[in-house]
């Protein structure tokens, strides 16, 4: 049965990709020097020259929702009924649902000369992302109007969310310009794969419930790229339907007491979607029968489609991906004489460029030789606290990490999913979601020789910044 809002606001209990963003930070995996492109992924002396994930995907999971229907929804979904009982109707109060994903497929790195300065990279990966603001009666309306005690309601459905998929193509170019210094850069090429945007600003209802119908007007605009039929996982295939390009930079700078501090710009981009997608400015009403019945849900779903798609004018349109803005600071500090345990925390501040979120960060790893555990706590402008926790077992030529940077909510995820009872309640929390991380890689090829321990002649010099850097400021380094 098509459940569109339900769907919606459950796409992530569902989905088996999203995005997680802060316990790779100066880990120097592969998976960090895609993602923060002045990371560097390769130690001179010690690491091979060659380094990917042998088409093993490094995927990425985050999902979040925060309001009233939290515990209706999670009823819905691992009990098959609802319980509005958290709801408050007639007020129109608002819940946030945040999703976003990172799968790549292919990540390839080599490091190109024999000085240590460039690094040169190419990787394919999927990514989604949508965000949106829902109010508790939409949700007491798939299960009827027991929940609603009058008659006529107005403007207590003025919902909206986008989302959107997409392939992305990158290559990368780090280079370490001088010993303080080091620039990346990864230029990447968008293939659209769906786009989705509802932006409802005048709704009313009125319910006839000696008829068990209602009569729903809404009004606002429907944003829907083409897709030839319904989506399948064959349409994430790469087309040259909907183009687009963005750009990372990043750098990073040693200061002289070892602190590290680094900067990006991340994903600052565009698409540009099908002459064949369609924009819909509708103002339509609709009346749904059957809304004590079993098929309420799909009389919901097909009332609210049958509005959204009047009035439509088929064209193109441009988005924005989802960029963001970083700044961090991390110092690292040896523990024991022998070295062998360090402690090198990193502070995250994460600014997205074209939505209100902002988020801070805190990334504590802890080292022993080749194992380390990551305590990572963030706290972003909805007032949410979050703990992470990442296992890493790392060397100079093999990496595997997995964990969670929402750590309760998975827990609670997972459990409810897992548990049988279909007596069970939810109780409502600050948020609920999940979030979970896992990556592999493995190095290969000759062994990267500093020139002075080199068993060949160098023939390698500078990257061209380097040389620029050094034309500009008259430095040898």
């Amino acid at each position: 049965m098509k459940k569109f809002l339900l769907v919606f606001f459950l796409i992530i209990v569902t989905s088996k990709i999203f995005a997680q963003q802060f316990s790779q930070y100066n880990t120097g995996t592969l998976y960090d020097s895609f993602e923060n492109p002045s990371q560097k992924a390769f130690i001179t002396d010690t690491s091979k020259k060659f380094a990917a994930n042998f088409f093993i995907p490094n995927f990425n999971a985050d999902f979040l929702i925060t309001g009233d229907v939290q515990s209706t929804l999670k009823s819905r979904a691992f009990n098959s009924k609802y319980d509005n009982s958290s709801l408050v109707i007639g007020q129109g109060r608002f819940n946030h649902v945040n999703v976003n994903a990172n799968a790549y497929l292919v990540m390839f790195k080599m490091f190109s000369s024999l000085n240590g300065d460039v690094e040169l990279g190419f990787s394919a990966q999927t990514r989604m992302e949508g965000k949106g603001i829902f109010t508790d009666e939409s949700v007491a309306l798939l299960n009827g109007f027991q929940s609603f005690s009058g008659d006529t309601y107005s403007d207590l459905f003025n919902n909206n969310f986008y989302f959107q998929s997409y392939n992305q193509f990158s290559f990368t170019y780090r280079e370490k310009i001088n010993k303080q210094f080091s620039f990346g850069v990864k230029l990447n090429a968008l293939l659209g794969v769906q786009y989705e945007k509802l932006n409802i600003t005048n709704s009313q209802v009125v319910f006839d419930k000696a008829n068990d119908s209602a009569i729903l007007g809404l009004a606002g605009t429907y944003y829907t790229s083409y897709i030839p039929g319904h989506l399948t996982p064959r349409d994430y295939l790469p087309t040259f339907r909907n183009p687009g390009a963005s750009i990372s930079i990043g750098s990073t700078y040693r200061t002289e007491d070892s602190f590290i501090i680094q900067a990006n710009i991340k994903d600052l981009g565009f698409i540009h979607w099908s002459a064949r997608s369609n924009v819909y400015n509708f103002s339509n009403i609709v009346e749904i029968d059957g809304l004590s019945s079993t098929k309420r849900e799909k009389n919901v779903y097909n009332g609210l489609k049958t509005i959204i798609h009047t009035d439509g004018v088929m064209g193109s349109f441009t988005t924005p991906v989802d960029g963001k803005a970083e700044l961090s600071v991390n110092k690292m500090f040896w523990i024991d004489d022998n070295k062998d345990f360090k402690y090198s925390p990193t502070l995250i501040a994460s600014k997205e460029l074209f939505y209100p979120g902002f988020t801070g960060a805190l990334v504590n790893p802890f080292q022993y030789k080749k194992y380390s555990v990551t305590l990572t706590t963030t706290y972003d402008d909805m007032k949410l606290f979050n703990l992470g926790v990442q296992l890493m077992m790392q060397t100079p030529n093999f990496e595997f990490f997995l964990g969670s940077d929402r750590v309760a909510q998975t827990g609670s995820l997972l459990s409810s999913q897992l548990n049988k009872n279909m007596n069970q309640t939810f109780a409502n929390g600050s948020s609920s979601g999940a979030d979970f991380f896992l990556g592999f890689s493995l190095k290969f090829g000759p062994v990267i020789e500093h020139p002075l321990n080199s068993s060949v002649i160098p023939t390698g010099e500078k990257g061209f910044l380097g040389r620029l850097w050094g034309r500009l400021f008259k430095t040898n380094d």
